[in-house]
């Protein structure tokens, strides 16, 4: 663990290596953060968490570094509903980032315009108690029905221990949603596994939920080369092509133990999405398609 004067944690790689897989022309990296500069957006007082800065500039090096042309960038729990840094960092990358927010439920609709000005194009529904303290599903599904007439999705976090609880939830929201990092299984019980097994019945309950094929370092405890969460994922990606996205989740928040090689995580790219045309869905199309639709 790195940690700084201030006792701010270091959840990132300094030095990443550089992908051995190319990526397709316009790819975006779907699932990012920022951490403030905190002398500029301080974080939450609710925040589980303190890390150390990881702002735009950080953010696009690593982007060029691997090869993405675009970041959709992911409003972190630290800074709670607080969405300055996301919007400073959305407004720093020349239109080739957009966002999405975490916002209060009491928000008010020019608010919510002003956010969607900025680049944001979603909310995000976190309901990791370790991350949040209350996570109002009433109040949700309120902020998911205004949100509608601006043609946002809703994202939600949650571990595959609650999906079946999550279920009347997820089927009231009207708008299309994106399940980060694919309700989070356990891949070590391969694709057939009763976690796999259950995510894929969500997936089959409605024609836009899409899911985040992300984040093997956290889901796969044997480390790279990965080969769990390739051998889970893959079926995936293969079945609902049209419905998946990637991302780096850099700057891997809560990932001081091991530090991700940004890398390493790019190279399973062409193992969980074996061929050109499913890269391309998977890195270009369908997250254009889903933020860059104006």
């Amino acid at each position: 663990m790195s940690t700084d004067a201030q006792g701010r944690v270091r959840s990132w790689t300094l030095e990443p290596s550089k992908p051995r897989f190319t990526l397709p022309p316009g790819a975006v990296d779907a699932h990012c953060h920022v951490f403030g500069p905190m002398a500029q957006f301080p974080f939450s007082p609710k925040a589980k968490y303190l890390p150390q800065d990881a702002g735009p500039e950080a953010l696009f090096g690593l982007r060029d570094r691997l090869g993405f042309a675009r970041n959709v960038i992911v409003q972190a729990s630290c800074h709670g509903t607080d969405n300055r840094a996301t919007l400073h960092a959305i407004a720093l990358s020349n239109g080739m980032a957009r966002g999405v927010a975490v916002v209060d439920p009491a928000i008010t609709d020019a608010e919510l315009d002003t956010l969607h000005a900025g680049g944001i194009r979603g909310v995000r529904f976190n309901f990791l108690k370790r991350l949040v303290d209350d996570a109002p599903k009433d109040r949700f599904l309120e902020v998911a029905r205004r949100i509608e007439r601006l043609g946002w999705h809703v994202v939600v976090y949650f571990e595959a221990d609650i999906l079946d609880e999550m279920l009347p939830f997820l089927a009231a929201i009207p708008v299309p949603i994106v399940i980060d990092h694919m309700g989070r299984p356990d891949v070590r019980q391969g694709p057939a596994g009763a976690d796999m097994a259950a995510f894929r019945r969500l997936l089959d309950s409605r024609d836009d939920i899409w899911t985040k094929v992300t984040c093997a370092d956290r889901l796969d405890p044997a480390g790279p080369p990965y080969a769990d969460f390739v051998r889970a994922v893959r079926p995936l990606v293969a079945d609902y092509p049209d419905r998946v996205l990637w991302g780096t989740d850099w700057p891997h928040p809560n990932m001081e133990s091991v530090l991700p090689d940004d890398g390493a995580l790019v190279d399973t790219i062409a193992q969980i999405a074996p061929t050109p045309a499913l890269q391309r869905k998977l890195l270009v199309d369908n997250p254009m398609r889903l933020y860059w639709a104006d």
